[in-house]
């Protein structure tokens, strides 16, 4: 089963000045995922949550930040409806997907 998860960061309305990145994200913990969370490395807060979906067990979709900014190297936050949560800093220009595990 796939779904297609689509991401805007806070400022997506915006003009973007950097092409977005897309990744595909995997599920393949045993929890579902119910906000994913983005922010440039060592950045202060937290953007908004990016999920317009919930991300079931087993299931895998495709992620866009559109945020405009021209990085690669993010901080990422998922929470599960379990209580859970994961960080992880990737860099994202390079990634094709990204899988979350138990």
């Amino acid at each position: 089963m796939r779904i297609v998860l689509a991401a805007l960061a806070t400022l997506a309305a915006t003009p973007t000045l950097a092409e977005d990145l897309v990744f595909t994200l995997v599920n393949d913990s045993s929890q579902t995922v119910v906000e994913m969370y983005v922010s440039e490395v060592d950045a202060a807060l937290w953007g908004e949550n990016i999920l317009f979906d919930v991300v079931e067990p087993g299931v895998s979709g495709e992620v866009t930040i559109a945020d405009g900014l021209d990085v690669c190297d993010y901080d990422m936050r998922f929470v599960t409806a379990e209580g859970g949560e994961v960080e992880d800093t990737q860099n994202l220009c390079d990634l094709g997907t990204y899988t979350l595990t138990d």
